[in-house]
């Protein structure tokens, strides 16, 4: 459902590759973990294969479609929940899912049922007709993510989406996640929470300044994947702690 190949990406006047030589597959009905330190290429990741970024190199495809070639084809195929947000705030939230539900052209019958399962799910139903604007952060993740469900994605892509969740809620997003691959759909998300990670995902791919140290399948690990995490990226860590000692 997800193939990245040779993908490679440079920011304007960097001196480095922020993304160098990633090959990665996806296939349908996986719940695949992204991991990495901040900085480590993550996002980056997400928002080139999502068409935020343009890439340097490579290619990237969603269920077959070159995303070069054909953004609006491939684009139809995802549904993307943001680490930020990012939302029109003075929409409610029935105008903000109904704006997106016409971009991808969901039938009325469609969106309403949908909208109305995951309204229920995460006990949202009273805001749904207020502004986005006077949201929590909670409520606004919540209608980023049926926002991204509305037009029932074969790819679903979240950049941290389990950051400021309560933890009802976060019971239920990560219900919605298994739920979503056990349909024959394809989750792929990042995360600092190892042990959510452990217990929902088939196979993690570790990611350390820019370069792919790995994909694993968590059920034939030989060790907690915290231990491996640390043993692939420690070398970063300890960079950052020489860096502060020197500052200090």
């Amino acid at each position: 459902m997800l193939k990245i190949t040779d993908f490679s990406k440079k920011y304007h006047n960097a001196t480095r590759f922020a993304i160098e030589n990633l090959s990665l597959e996806l296939e349908p009905g996986e719940i695949f973990g992204f991991l990495g330190n901040n900085g480590a290429g993550k996002s980056t990741t997400i928002k080139s294969v999502v068409g935020i970024l343009p890439y340097s190199d490579g290619t990237i495809e969603i269920g077959g479609i070159d995303l070069r070639k054909d953004p609006e084809g491939a684009k139809r195929l995802m549904g993307y929940v943001p680490d930020d947000h990012a939302v029109f705030l003075r929409l409610t939230g029935r105008e903000y899912v109904n704006h997106m539900a016409n971009i991808y052209r969901v039938s009325i019958e469609d969106r309403d049922r949908r909208a109305a399962k995951y309204l229920k799910l995460f006990n949202l139903e009273k805001a749904y007709d207020s502004l986005i604007k006077s949201y929590s952060h909670g409520m606004k993740q919540k209608i980023c993510v049926i926002a991204a469900l509305i037009h029932n994605p074969k790819l679903w892509i979240l950049d941290e989406p389990l950051m400021g969740l309560d933890p009802q809620s976060s019971f239920q997003l990560k219900e919605s996640l298994k739920n979503h691959a056990m349909e024959g759909n394809t989750v792929f998300f990042s995360s600092h929470i190892l042990d959510v990670v452990e217990k929902l995902c088939q196979r993690v791919g570790i990611i350390k300044d820019g370069q792919l140290m790995g994909v694993f399948k968590v059920s034939e690990l030989d060790e907690p994947l915290e231990k491996l995490y640390i043993r692939l990226t420690e070398d970063e860590v300890a960079q950052d702690d020489e860096t502060i000692e020197t500052e200090n």
